[in-house]
């Protein structure tokens, strides 16, 4: 018994210790987003993990559905530059079953600012059940960056087919914090 105690208290120090250890810069972020858009692409939460690969974003959602009726797609915008105000690139596609997906350079956020398709590995994903939406794009892709910062944009369309809802993470246009390579 005695051991029991001395080596659970053992590892809470070390837990403790290795903990405050941590890097300054985080090699992921989560975010989370209020349920405000009454369609199945309403964005709650985006995951950002810069690992030494590859740079992978995973979004959240609320009734997330496979037909193509729903027009469920979305845009992460990736920044690389932290010299260069705004996203270097872009990862664009469908989120029901049949669509495709694509990462192109970007100026910035408006449609005239987007530009080729890059060359590179990235894979975009979506598991119904779940709920979510995985992008994984190689970070030689993207240039190889030190640290990013991702801003999310999703739409919907309503089932009359007319109205077209989008849903930002947080304020239109806005980054998440930098999120350092691992």
């Amino acid at each position: 018994m005695r051991t029991t105690i001395l080596s659970a208290a053992t590892l809470s120090i070390a837990a403790l210790v290795l903990a405050q250890l941590a890097p300054a810069n985080a090699d992921s972020i989560g975010v989370s987003d209020p349920k405000d858009l009454r369609h199945g692409v309403d964005l709650r939460s985006v995951q950002v993990e810069h690992r030494a690969r590859n740079v992978v974003v995973t979004t959240t959602h609320t009734d997330l559905v496979e037909s193509f009726r729903s027009g469920s797609s979305g845009a992460v915008y990736l920044d690389t530059d932290p010299t260069d105000d705004g996203p270097e690139f872009v990862l664009l596609g469908g989120f029901f079953v049949g669509t495709d997906y694509t990462l192109v350079s970007t100026d910035g956020f408006a449609r005239s600012d987007v530009g080729e398709p890059v060359e590179g590995s990235y894979r975009m994903t979506v598991d119904y059940d779940r709920e979510q939406v995985r992008m994984r794009i190689s970070r030689k892709a993207l240039g190889d960056p030190d640290e990013v910062r991702v801003a999310v944009r999703v739409a919907g369309t309503k089932p009359n087919g007319k109205d077209t809802r989008a849903d930002w993470l947080g304020a239109p246009r806005s980054f998440t914090d930098w999120v350092a390579a691992s």
